[in-house]
């Protein structure tokens, strides 16, 4: 493995660690604050961080040819997934969505074929499949509630996810990645923030402490930060094989919960991460060798 790719893969290990808090955190903040408030207000705050980033570096407009591809970008993760998984998630519990949090990679690869370029090999996708079934296994082994809504809800937003993670992907290979995310929150800003005004709160002596923490986590974390790892990552490594990692999200999210909450890891949970864990290694494996093979014959869509 080069150097650049594996930059990749351990960015957007990163960008996959900070990420596993966004639904715990998501959950907390619409337990007191409207969806479609906490939609709007952590894309308006990363959205001004990210615009004083563009400014401080002054960084150069894109290309006339790019804004369609930020225009997807902002619809898929700065609108579509946060919106979509915060409605859901006031019908299901965030253990329930780690079921469709595991078609996320799938969802990412499909796109990736779609959007990037890139043509993984068969064996790549019956990892994919397989580490896709592991993580929905387990959730399904914790128990859920059956809310069609929410569930529906929950597919859209993966859907708009994938989308979004591949165009900002491809995008990042020419721009940067914490540019692509930056512009993509800056397109969408004066709407979110109009907005976040609106469906602001009435009144804030109902809102608790861990509501406004939960909101404060997914504009900084989930909104900018989470990106700029994610996003390089994906551009470096590959957008089929990096989204892979995603499969890991679930379960560090648990993991977090054990060290900051106290929560039991039980062996059933450390099986599962160990057959994810091999699912990604295969993934890995075998997305590099197509990749680098269709990378040769357009420079564009290289990962080094």
């Amino acid at each position: 493995m080069d150097d650049k790719t594996r930059s990749g893969w351990i960015n957007g290990f990163i960008g996959v660690l900070i990420f596993s808090g966004s639904l715990p955190a998501t959950r907390l903040a619409v337990f007191d604050l409207d969806p479609v408030f906490v939609t709007t207000a952590r894309a308006a705050i990363a959205g001004l961080i990210g615009s004083g980033l563009l400014l401080v570096f002054k960084e150069k407009l894109p290309g006339r040819g790019d804004v369609i591809s930020l225009c997807l970008v902002t619809l898929g993760v700065v609108l579509g997934f946060p919106l979509l998984t915060a409605l859901a998630l006031k019908h299901i519990t965030s253990a329930h969505s780690v079921v469709f949090i595991g078609l996320l990679p799938v969802s990412t690869a499909i796109f990736g074929v779609i959007r990037g370029g890139e043509r993984p090999p068969l064996v790549f996708w019956i990892f994919s499949c397989l580490g896709s079934a592991f993580v929905a296994s387990f959730a399904l082994s914790k128990g859920i509630e059956v809310s069609p809504v929410g569930d529906l809800l929950m597919l859209a937003a993966i859907v708009v996810c994938g989308l979004g993670y591949a165009e900002g992907a491809k995008l990042s290979r020419r721009l940067g990645g914490w540019q692509v995310i930056s512009w993509a929150l800056l397109l969408a800003l004066p709407f979110m923030l109009v907005l976040a005004f609106i469906t602001r709160p009435a009144s804030l002596d109902g809102v608790r402490l861990s509501a406004w923490l939960g909101l404060g986590y997914v504009s900084l974390f989930s909104m900018l930060i989470g990106f700029v790892f994610w996003y390089r990552g994906l551009a470096q490594g590959g957008i089929a094989g990096v989204g892979q990692l995603q499969l890991l999200q679930p379960f560090f999210g648990l993991g977090l919960a054990a060290l900051l909450l106290g929560e039991e890891v039980t062996w059933l949970m450390l099986v599962m991460t160990l057959g994810v864990v091999l699912c990604v290694a295969g993934t890995k494996r075998f997305s590099k060798r197509k990749s680098h093979a269709h990378a040769g014959a357009n420079p564009v869509f290289k990962h080094g």
